[in-house]
C-alpha cells in the first residue's frame, strides 16, 4: 500500500481530482446511510405475493367485467385466475403475505408494502428504465449513480456503487441498467462478477517486478498530468484515472471482501449457500452485507436474466406457478437473511432496503378468447414493492388496487414518488439535487414527485 501511494497518481493530477470532487449533500438529518436495491427483473405478480385480494377466488373464471379494454404487451386478455398461492397474516403487525415468499413471510414486521404503484409503460425496456432513472427513454442516471452523486463515497478502498448481476447472466440491456446517463463517469455501477475472480483483471496475469510496476505507474501519472494540461478536466480522462487510483486499493481490499470463508458455518448456512437453489443468490446477499460493513453506499442486487426461451427471470407468461416458483427459492431465503443479520448487527436501522420489479402482473390470464390460462400478462395499472430499514414504518402496507387486483384505487404512487422518498430516507430533497445538462437543471424526479410520509417512522 506504501508503494502504491508513492508510485500512484500524485500531485498536480491527484490535488486537481481532490479539491474538484463534490461535498456530500446533506438538506435535512438522514435516516438511512446507505442502501440495498433488490431488483426483480420480467414483472413479479403482487396479486401472488404481497397485494392479497379474496375476490380473485370468486371471481375465478370468470371474465373481466371493466368495458376499459386492458393495455397489456400480448393484448390477449382470458379469464380471472385467482392467486396462485395462499395468503397469510404474518409477524405481529398482521401484514398478508403469501406462501411464495415463505422466508420473507417471517420479517413482515419489517417491510412497509406499497400496494398502489402505477407506471405508464406495460413494456420490459421502457417500464425498468422508468423503474430505475424515473423516465422511459435511455440515457438518463439510475438511482444507484444519483445517490452516488449525492452523498459520495464512505470508503476509498471500494466502489460507492456495487452491482451483484444474476449468477445466470446480466438482465436485458446489460450495463444499462447501472449507467451513470449524463452524470460523470464516476458515479457508474460497478458490475462484480461470480466465483473468485468478482473483478475480473484485477490482478496481473503474471508477476511484475516492483521496479517495472513503479516505472509503469509513473510514466501513467505523466501521460495523465500531460492530458490534463493539453485538454483539461474531461469527463472520461477523469474517471479513467480515478478508476486506475481506485484499482490499485481494491487490489488490497476486494480479497478481504470477497473471502466468504471468514463467516461462520451457520451465518453461511443462513444465507442458503449450502443449497443449490439458493447459493448464488445466498452470496451475492452475503457480499452485500460485507460492502456495506465497508463502506460501499449502494448495492443492487439482480435477480433474473435476460428474456428469451426459457425465461431466467420474473415474466410468467405462460406458467406462473413453475416460473414465480423457480424464481423465488432463488431469493426468498437469501434477502430474508439479510434482513435478520443486518438487524443482529445494528445496521438495518441505518440501511435501506428495497424490493422492486418494473410492473405486476395481470390478474385475468394471458390465453384470450375467454380462456383460463396459467400464464398472467404485465400489468402497469397497479403493482407493489416493498421497503425496509432505514427509517421505514414496519408492518404496514400503503394503498390498495381494486377487488381483483388490476388497477390502483387509493394513494397512487408513481415511481417519481417512489425516488422522492428514497432520496428524502437519504437526507436529500429530490427538488434540490440536481445536475445541469443540455440547458436544464435535471433531476430523478424530473419535475414530478413526492414524499410518501405515512411510510416513514
Amino acid at each position: 500500500m506504501l508503494g502504491w501511494s508513492t508510485w500512484g497518481l500524485t500531485g498536480a493530477a491527484l490535488t486537481s481530482l481532490v479539491q474538484g470532487a463534490p461535498q456530500p449533500v446533506s438538506h435535512f438529518p438522514a435516516t438511512a446511510k446507505r442502501v440495498v436495491h433488490v431488483v426483480l427483473m420480467g414483472g413479479l405478480s403482487h396479486i401472488d405475493s404481497f397485494d392479497y385480494k379474496p375476490d380473485l377466488a370468486k371471481f375465478h373464471g370468470k371474465p373481466l367485467q371493466y368495458k376499459e379494454r386492458p393495455a397489456t404487451f400480448f393484448n390477449r386478455i382470458g379469464l380471472i385466475r385467482k392467486n396462485d398461492w395462499a395468503f397469510r397474516q404474518r409477524g405481529q403487525s398482521g401484514l398478508w403475505v403469501s406462501d411464495l415468499f415463505p422466508h420473507l413471510a417471517t420479517c413482515a414486521d419489517e417491510l412497509a408494502v406499497v400496494r398502489s404503484m402505477v407506471g405508464t409503460s406495460a413494456n420490459h425496456t421502457p417500464a425498468t428504465f422508468e423503474e430505475l432513472t424515473g423516465f422511459q427513454l435511455n440515457g438518463f442516471p439510475v438511482m444507484g449513480s444519483w445517490v452516488s452523486y449525492g452523498l459520495g463515497s464512505e470508503t476509498d478502498n471500494l466502489p460507492t456503487y456495487v452491482v451483484l448481476p444474476d449468477a445466470r447472466g446480466y438482465p436485458a440491456g446489460g450495463t444499462i441498467n447501472w449507467s451513470n446517463g449524463f452524470l460523470p463517469s464516476a458515479h457508474q455501477g460497478v458490475a462484480f462478477g461470480n466465483g473468485d475472480a468478482i473483478i475480473p483483471d484485477l490482478q496481473p496475469a503474471q508477476p511484475i517486478a516492483a521496479d517495472t510496476e513503479a516505472a509503469s505507474r509513473q510514466l501513467l501519472e505523466a501521460l495523465n498530468q500531460s492530458d490534463q494540461a493539453t485538454f483539461g478536466a474531461e469527463d472520461a480522462l477523469v474517471a479513467r484515472m480515478k478508476s486506475h487510483e481506485l484499482a490499485a486499493r481494491m487490489q488490497l481490499a476486494i480479497p478481504e471482501v470477497a473471502d466468504l470463508n471468514h463467516e461462520t458455518t451457520a451465518t453461511r448456512e443462513s444465507y442458503g449457500l449450502n443449497k443449490n437453489e439458493t447459493k448464488d443468490f445466498g452470496r451475492n446477499c452475503l457480499m452485500t452485507r460485507r460492502l456495506l460493513e465497508k463502506g460501499v453506499r449502494f448495492v443492487q442486487l439482480i435477480s433474473g436474466g435476460s428474456f428469451g426461451s426459457p425465461r431466467i427471470n420474473w415474466d410468467g407468461h405462460e406458467d406462473m406457478r413453475r416460473n414465480h416458483n423457480r424464481e423465488a427459492v432463488r431469493i426468498d431465503q437469501p434477502v430474508a437473511a439479510l434482513i435478520k443479520d443486518l438487524k443482529r448487527r445494528g445496521m438495518l436501522e441505518d440501511t435501506l432496503i428495497l424490493f422492486t420489479s418494473e410492473f405486476g402482473r395481470t390478474p385475468f390470464t394471458q390465453t384470450g378468447d375467454n380462456k383460463l390460462g396459467t400464464g398472467r400478462d404485465h400489468n402497469m395499472y397497479g403493482f407493489s414493492l416493498w421497503m425496509a430499514g432505514g427509517g421505514v414504518k414496519g408492518g404496514t402496507a400503503y394503498g390498495s388496487t381494486d377487488e381483483i387486483g388490476w388497477k390502483t384505487t387509493d394513494k397512487r404512487v408513481h415511481w417519481y414518488d417512489f425516488h422522492a422518498t428514497v432520496l428524502h430516507l437519504l437526507g436529500m430533497d429530490h427538488e434540490r439535487l440536481t445536475f445541469y445538462h443540455n440547458g436544464i437543471q435535471r433531476r430523478l424526479t424530473n419535475v414530478h414527485g413526492h414524499v410518501i410520509r405515512e411510510l416513514l417512522a
